[in-house]
């Protein structure tokens, strides 16, 4: 899959040096990854919550941080929409990201 935004992921870890490692180790699987639907997600990520068909928000360090992503399966793209703490996460409406 092809991951648009890992600048918005090393900016967060700039600020967030124990997200550094799990936001590494989630890019580049996601990159090496051939998901062609949510279940696929799911199978390798059980605590990932599918928000509708295209969003998926994935627990980073420990569910100590929320990755929120658009996924265009046929497009065989992964948009990263936001990555945040928890109360961060508890502010937004992830349906409108």
């Amino acid at each position: 899959m092809r991951v648009i935004a890992r600048k918005t992921l090393a900016t967060f870890w700039s600020q967030h040096a124990d997200a550094e490692g799990p936001l590494r180790a989630w890019f580049a699987e996601a990159t090496k990854a051939t998901w062609l639907t949510t279940a696929d997600i799911k199978e390798r990520y059980a605590k990932a919550s599918v928000i509708d068909g295209e969003r998926i928000v994935f627990d980073i360090g420990g569910n100590k941080y929320r990755l929120v992503t658009k996924v265009w399966f046929n497009g065989r793209t992964i948009w990263v929409k936001f990555i945040g703490t928890h109360s961060e996460y508890d502010k937004i409406d992830v349906t409108k990201l």
